[in-house]
């Protein structure tokens, strides 16, 4: 059995937005889709590790000659910065998994009429009022309403799912004051494209995972 059947149509879509794939489709055509392109990522990548140890039985000779100088200029040039992970206790990646479990069970919360005005739909929860709204009346067939049971482990209360701690940052001065090992920036959403691009190179001289960089800065 696929990896892919125990999950989502939602957490499908994820997936292959990460991916650049259409997520358009039933969940069977989504988990086709998954499929293929990880079996074309696994040729791929056999293709380039057969090409890399073509190269290196070529270039031997060439690496011996090579003083620590250009070394480390070669080893920059090819260098991958991965995701930054935050340094949790225990106690908090099994807080973060308990709350990653509630989330899968609770229900989405909709506004008031969501599914007669388009522009209801999109917007967030709203508490409804009025002396006869049905949904605030909790009359069968209604969306449910947000209470204090849906809350969620207070310990990780506002982590983002990876565990960091949220930092809204606007211009690359304001990356000076973080953490990288617990915090991470979020470029507010007001910030043109080049002071972007600055405050991403900054963030990477820091050591600073930027939750919502964008593809291809």
């Amino acid at each position: 059995m696929s990896e892919y059947s125990d999950m989502t149509v939602a957490e499908l879509k994820v997936l292959l937005k990460e991916a650049s794939l259409p997520v358009s489709g039933k969940k069977a055509d989504l988990i086709s889709r998954l499929e293929e392109a990880e079996t074309h990522d696994d040729v791929i990548e056999e293709d380039i590790e057969e090409d890399i140890e073509v190269d290196v039985k070529e270039d031997d000779d060439d690496f011996d000659d090579l003083d620590d100088e250009d070394w480390d200029e070669e080893e920059e040039e090819y260098f991958h910065v991965a995701k930054q992970k935050p340094s949790l206790d225990e106690e908090t990646k099994a807080a973060l998994e308990v709350r990653k479990g509630q989330k899968k069970v609770q229900p989405k919360f909709r506004r008031q009429e969501w599914f007669r005005y388009q522009r209801l739909s999109k917007t967030g929860w709203r508490k409804p009022t009025g002396m006869q709204s049905s949904q605030r009346r909790n009359l069968k067939y209604r969306s449910p309403m947000a209470r204090v049971g849906y809350g969620k482990v207070a310990s990780v209360r506002n982590l983002h799912p990876s565990g960091f701690q949220e930092v809204l940052v606007h211009r690359p001065e304001d990356l000076d004051g973080i953490d990288p090992a617990v915090q991470a920036a979020r470029v507010g959403g007001t910030v043109g494209g080049r002071k972007r691009v600055l405050i991403h190179e900054r963030a990477d001289e820091l050591g600073i995972r930027v939750l919502n960089r964008r593809r291809g800065i």
